[in-house]
């Protein structure tokens, strides 16, 4: 079985279990190659519903998480993104086949912006986007993920893949109003909530989406 029967079985998969709904989200899941996104020995196991081991002890989220994130956000073409904790770049890409889609006109195509704090991770993903043909749809910036992006301020939607204490003030900073955030909130190395965030006007409110675990979010207003 090649990688692209193996891409489209997970899907149907995840379609059977109620976790994959949207359309944007699914065409999206079936057209990033997860095999690109893994170190080299792993590229067998891309198809598992399961993390795996990446750069630095970190990991790439389970194909189930990735698609319940995308889900929660609720994406749109043309939206701006920012997802903190790039890792190896598979889900931004996977964004950005939904908020820049190639089909759509340059001017119609939204952006992620993507950070990470780890080099090595940094140069791993942007070479990953680089040879899956994301680079333009995708920047890899290294930093401090808890303090977002400014520059790219404000964002219809923010992504966290890594799990916080509380949700760092910067992000909700840099929120649209109407803008969402996910992110996973507890304690480091244990489960955790995956936290849904709506911002209206000056208002957020949170909703509780489930149990997750992701590994600690490092930074000024993560863990030290």
């Amino acid at each position: 079985m090649d990688f692209a029967e193996k891409r489209e079985r997970l899907v149907k998969r995840l379609i059977e279990e109620g976790i994959l709904k949207k359309p944007e989200v699914i065409r999206a899941m079936l057209r990033v190659p997860r095999e690109e996104f893994v170190p080299p020995e792993l590229r067998e196991h891309a198809y598992i519903d399961s993390p795996l081991p990446t750069l630095e002890g970190q990991t790439i989220s389970a194909p189930h998480m990735v698609a319940m994130m995308c889900e929660l956000l609720d994406l749109r073409k043309g939206q701006k993104v920012l997802e903190v904790g790039a890792g190896t770049g598979y889900h931004a890409a996977v964004c950005a086949e939904i908020v820049a889609p190639l089909d759509a006109p340059p001017e119609e195509r939204g952006h992620v912006y993507a950070i990470e704090r780890l080099r090595r991770l940094v140069e791993f993903s942007r070479g990953n986007l680089e040879r899956t043909k994301y680079s333009d749809r995708v920047t890899i910036i290294e930093g401090d993920g808890t303090l977002g992006y400014p520059e790219a301020a404000p964002f219809d939607r923010i992504l966290v893949t890594a799990a916080a204490p509380r949700i760092p003030p910067p992000l909700k900073a840099q929120l649209k109003d109407g803008g969402k955030i996910v992110i996973p909130v507890g304690e480091a190395y244990s489960i955790q909530d995956l936290i849904l965030v709506e911002r209206k006007g000056d208002s957020f409110n949170e909703y509780t989406c489930g149990g997750c675990v992701f590994v600690p979010l490092y930074g000024k207003y993560g863990w030290s």
